[in-house]
């Protein structure tokens, strides 16, 4: 036989008073929100192409060369988005450090210099396409969820990203076409975050952090002919990157303009006398 306990009439009214007051609340307040716990990440890779940098020795004008590609992937489950948000999961890209010196003999060397970073005054320097900032690019790198949507989306984003450059056989300031260029040295790294961002507020949550680097050591013989003048040096191949296993906080100068390939400088640093700006940033 049950047995029914009745609750005074005191406290069954205080229970129904804080049920509607919990019921409003939520009405009003605590629509759905995403928040990190609720978005899964998984599957997520990064890694370097196990192949060494290739030259190219096709020109008169300039050497070139091309480094294997870093690469990024990840899937990732978003939670329903609710009305009148919008929410994009992709990959935001910064440069921290860079050293990139072409050698001419004795007479002096080109550099492609990021002066902020150079001297301190950021910590990072966008890497977008220079459109579709912060994001590194606006195709496979990025997944736009425009609610309400009823149910959880299975999505992938994707990157890559490498060097191909061209530098100059003769010393860039030269009216001489004659083959001067000895040495190339590059030292890269960067943060390449995997975020999801709600359009409208900004609000960004930070959902993996991968950290890279890429070098390029190649020693030039100018007397050789053109063709076998050049030969990579050091390590042929790269280390790969590392995905943390915490979460780095991105730079307001990782977000927006301008990005790397528009703040960097060429400068002309002889052995002898002061330094020259070749081409000023954009």
């Amino acid at each position: 036989r049950a047995v029914y306990h009745r609750l005074p009439s005191s406290l069954a009214l205080l229970i129904l008073l804080v049920a509607c007051t919990m019921g409003c609340i939520q009405s009003i307040a605590c629509k759905p929100r995403i928040r990190r716990e609720n978005i899964v990440v998984y599957e997520v890779s990064a890694s370097i192409d196990q192949c060494p940098t290739i030259i190219e020795e096709n020109s008169p004008i300039v050497l070139r060369y091309k480094t294997p590609y870093f690469r990024a992937s990840a899937g990732v489950v978003m939670p329903p988005v609710p009305r009148n948000e919008t929410w994009v999961v992709g990959w935001i890209q910064a440069c921290t450090q860079m050293e990139f010196y072409n050698t001419y003999g004795d007479i002096g060397m080109s550099s492609w210099e990021l002066p902020e970073l150079r001297e301190g005054r950021v910590k990072a320097i966008s890497d977008s396409d220079g459109v579709s900032y912060p994001w590194y690019g606006n195709t496979t790198e990025t997944v736009t969820l425009t609610g309400p949507t009823s149910k959880p989306s299975r999505l992938t984003v994707s990157m890559n990203d490498n060097f191909y450059p061209s530098v100059t056989w003769a010393v860039p300031i030269s009216n001489s076409n004659t083959p001067m260029l000895t040495h190339i040295t590059r030292d890269q790294s960067f943060i390449t975050w995997l975020v999801a961002m709600n359009s409208v507020t900004k609000e960004r949550i930070v959902l993996q952090t991968v950290r890279w680097r890429m070098r390029v050591d190649i020693a030039v013989d100018p007397d050789m002919p053109l063709g076998s003048r050049a030969s990579l040096v050091g390590r042929p191949y790269q280390e790969q990157p590392h995905i943390l296993n915490y979460q780095e906080p991105i730079p307001p100068n990782a977000l927006g303009r301008p990005n790397a390939n528009d703040a960097q400088v060429l400068m002309w640093r002889p052995r002898r006398g002061a330094p020259l700006v070749v081409i000023p940033p954009k």
